[in-house]
């Protein structure tokens, strides 16, 4: 950014009257042709001349003068914006000439703010409003924006976003906040006990940031750090000019006449090798932290980006003054004009009515209507009850901080609940031990079963465990038993949670129970939902989605996931999952699931609810989590074919429906009344509202349907996209039953914001470590190194050599939920 600036008002006015907007990447567009003669290219020497850049140790520079970049522009195409004209009225389709106007368009929007904050691609980032949350990192609030194609016009989207930023000032300061000792100076130092492994820790911390140095002057150009030392300043030796050797404490203290105040301190290496202890380095303000947030710092940044709707968009209003669209001279010279005085848009939307739910025999209302996307289970009993003849609890929290009564409290307040809701029970003395969290779980778990086998000449069908703070990598350890090794529910507590627990409480952990043993909670009413539950065209409804590594993290796979229903009421739902390579979003092994989920629904069909005739589904719809607007076409092209290639291996030919889902945006509906009619008690819309005009695509079949009541915050509606439609379904039909699916998600009694398949597809896909051995040697720490190209390949072999398939008892069963 700092070189085309440059370029364009100092180096070469006199081409770039009026300037050129640049994306920060590659491309430059530029309102005129750019006078570069018939080669249509022209090379530019840029120096950024407030750079001496020399005078640090193991740099030789020779006492040049200040570097001079080479910039080559060349031309490469013209946009006509009438195509965006055409593409809004619905006379063009999306293809590679809009998708680059649009881009244009995006970057003269952005040009002016990214010259004057940190941003990141589609934000930027302003300290007008910022949180310190501790381990050297603060928040600063940010604005999103983006133009975006309506039906008949071209909108911007703008919305407040979160940056978590690098706190600015000393770098020994923040590298000994991150490690938790704030102050404590002489502790960066091996010698005084720094363990290699913490060092590591800070290092994949702090690699990346500039920092500017204290001992050159003010004006020097940060340096991005690369790595940390392994020994302290006065333990590093480097060889000078003149063939001696001095160690980089010695170099400072006598060369640069700087004597380091803690010698035995780690130094940063910089890109050209050179070493500078830390303590002679700062970071400068507005420093974007790339990696993932640190687990224990999540509460802080949701809290910080929390908004009820009524103050979030008075935050967004507030934005506009920073986005200044009049003001910058980009968006006049490019001829454009966002008309930002009138406030948001106005749209007009409709509320869905809720599907009707089924309950079981016994209740006191066997279907109810929920209200405004919620509803309970007070005198209901479940549409199919399990039934648990033997269990036992295992508990890993201490004796002395969870004892003996509050394990029977826990006990009676689980067999109270299992009776309200249907369960049948008919052991009401579970065996109860206490076991040591740092020993081998799945032989304290293997171990608890032998006995309670030796004593009631039953199995346990379940396993209530009940864990410690920060017990996770016990839960890890207690999924692989049970969910790959040995195939037994297990139903995991928090102590904190379960020490004197409501019966609400045990009553949503029925909701967990029931399905992992084979029950239905609650179906949708078939009058209600004829789309779904027509006898006459059975319907599989199929959930995808993949997960990708988290930033950084170079040679870990990406895992994806395929969830299908195998009932005819699309509650009771099975799932497989699968390792591909790295950051791939297409399923590579899709065939091969669907071909799987699609036989296990004709298998329930013909052994469970003992239907005969075509046990074959004739509509399949598939619903795709994940997956941005420019790989649509990809998802058409390779998934498509891999489910009817699915289809035409079991000899089946359903008509199929691909849509997919997206929450991953920044579209936010605000209610303009007031009353309980217009909006619920947290100010969002009402559950079941629908846009599907307006801000709808201009030739695409999509709709936003907010299909959850709003809790914290301002509710995020799901966009729906439909890619492919063999079934003809109507609008309507689509939408009410997309909203019917979000109803007969199983963990709550409220109905959720994407579709139930969708979501279980994602709890999958996240869960997909549990299939790793914990004791094995596959590494999914934060410390896990990167890796060059050859190594990831061999990694991703590991990786699916190490993923242990689903134990077969759990294949039929809902062990996800």
């Amino acid at each position: 950014m700092d070189l085309i600036h440059h370029l364009q008002t100092i180096d070469a006015v006199d081409v770039f009257t009026p300037r050129a907007v640049y994306d920060g990447r590659k491309n430059l567009f530029a309102p005129r042709e750019l006078p570069f003669g018939p080669q249509n290219s022209q090379e530019f020497d840029v120096c950024l001349s407030d750079d001496p850049n020399r005078g640090s140790p193991g740099e030789n520079t020779g006492g040049r003068g200040p570097k001079v970049y080479k910039i080559r522009l060349t031309k490469v195409a013209q946009i006509n914006p009438e195509v965006l004209q055409r593409f809004i009225l619905g006379q063009q389709s999306h293809d590679n000439s809009v998708l680059t106007a649009l881009t244009a368009l995006n970057v003269v929007v952005r040009m002016e703010p990214t010259m004057k904050y940190p941003f990141n691609v589609r934000s930027f980032f302003t300290d007008r409003e910022t949180k310190d949350i501790g381990s050297g990192l603060v928040l600063w609030r940010g604005y999103f924006q983006s133009v975006r194609p309506a039906i008949g016009q071209l909108l911007v989207n703008v919305d407040i976003s979160t940056g978590t930023m690098y706190k600015s000032g000393a770098l020994m300061d923040v590298c000994l906040e991150f490690l938790g000792r704030p102050g404590q100076h002489a502790l960066l130092s091996p010698r005084s006990g720094l363990p290699d492994r913490e060092r590591i820790r800070l290092q994949r911390f702090i690699s990346g940031i500039r920092v500017k140095t204290t001992y050159a002057g003010e004006n020097k150009t940060p340096r991005v750090v690369k790595k940390l030392s392994s020994a302290g300043a006065a333990d590093l030796s480097f060889t000078l000019r003149d063939g001696t050797s001095r160690t980089v404490a010695q170099y400072f203290q006598t060369i640069l006449n700087r004597p380091l105040r803690f010698p035995n301190n780690l130094c940063i290496e910089v890109g050209s090798g050179a070493l500078i202890p830390v303590e002679l380095c700062t970071i400068p303000p507005g420093q974007i932290m790339r990696k993932q947030v640190p687990p224990e710092k999540t509460k802080d940044v949701l809290e910080f980006a929390t908004k009820r709707p009524e103050a979030r968009l008075a935050s967004i209003t507030n934005g506009l003054s920073v986005l200044q669209y009049g003001q910058s001279e980009y968006v006049r010279q490019f001829g454009m004009h966002v008309e930002d005085t009138t406030g948001p848009l106005t749209v007009m939307a409709r509320v869905l009515q809720p599907p009707k739910l089924k309950y079981g025999p016994g209740s006191a209302q066997p279907t109810i209507t929920p209200s405004n996307g919620a509803w309970n289970m007070i005198d209901k009993r479940f549409f199919r009850p399990a039934a648990i003849d033997r269990w036992i609890v295992v508990v890993y929290e201490r004796q002395q901080r969870f004892n003996p009564q509050a394990a029977q409290d826990m006990i009676d307040g689980m067999l109270r609940s299992f009776r309200d809701v249907g369960i049948r029970i008919t052991d009401d003395k579970p065996m109860v031990t206490w076991q040591n969290g740092q020993g081998r779980i799945a032989d304290q778990l293997r171990a608890a079963g032998t006995e309670c086998f030796q004593r009631t000449k039953q199995r346990p069908q379940l396993i209530v465990v009940v864990l410690p703070e920060n017990g996770n990598d016990i839960y890890t350890a207690v999924k692989h038993f049970g969910d790959i090794t040995v195939g037994v529910a297990t139903q995991c507590l928090k102590s904190q949670k379960c020490f004197r627990a409501k019966p609400q409480y045990y009553a949503n952990v029925c909701l967990k129970v029931n399905v992992k043993l084979g029950g239905i909670n609650t179906i949708p009413d078939p009058q209600s939902v004829s789309v779904l539950t027509d006898p006459r065209n059975p319907t599989i409804v199929m959930g995808a989605d993949v997960i990708h590594p988290a930033p950084g993290s170079d040679g870990r796979p990406s895992f994806t996931a395929l969830v299908g229903n195998v009932d005819s009421d699309t509650a009771k739902y099975i799932a497989t999952s699968r390792v591909q390579a790295s950051r791939v979003e297409i399923i590579e092994d899709l065939q091969d699931m669907a071909k799987h989920v699609l036989s296990m629904y004709m298998k329930y069909r013909q052994f469970a609810e003992k239907k005969t005739g075509n046990l074959a589904p004739t509509r399949l719809i598939f619903y795709r989590d994940g997956v941005s607007e420019g790989q649509f076409k990809q998802v058409l092209d390779s998934e498509l074919k891999a489910i009817k290639d699915a289809c035409a291996e079991l000899k089946i030919n359903p008509k199929i429906t691909i849509i997919v889902v997206a929450k991953r945006h920044h579209v936010r509906f605000f209610p303009s009344g007031s009353g309980s009619n217009e909006q619920d008690k947290s100010g969002n819309c009402l559950a079941g509202t629908v846009v599907d005009q307006v801000v709808a695509h201009p030739t695409e079949f999509d709709w936003y349907l907010q299909s959850h009541g709003g809790l914290l915050g301002t509710s995020r509606p799901a966009h729906y996209n439909v890619l492919y439609d063999e079934n003809e379904f109507s609008a309507d039909g689509l939408q009410s039953l997309s909203f019917a699916l979000c109803h007969v998600y199983a963990r709550s009694t409220r109905s959720v914001s994407i579709p139930a398949p969708v979501y279980y597809a994602d709890i999958v896909c996240s869960r997909a470590k549990n299939h790793y051995d914990p004791q094995g040697n596959v590494d999914f720490s934060d410390s896990a190194t990167q890796l060059d190209t050859a190594q990831a390949e061999g990694a991703l072999e590991a990786y699916k050599r190490g993923f242990k398939p689903l134990h077969a008892n759990m294949a039929s069963l809902m062990y996800f939920s």
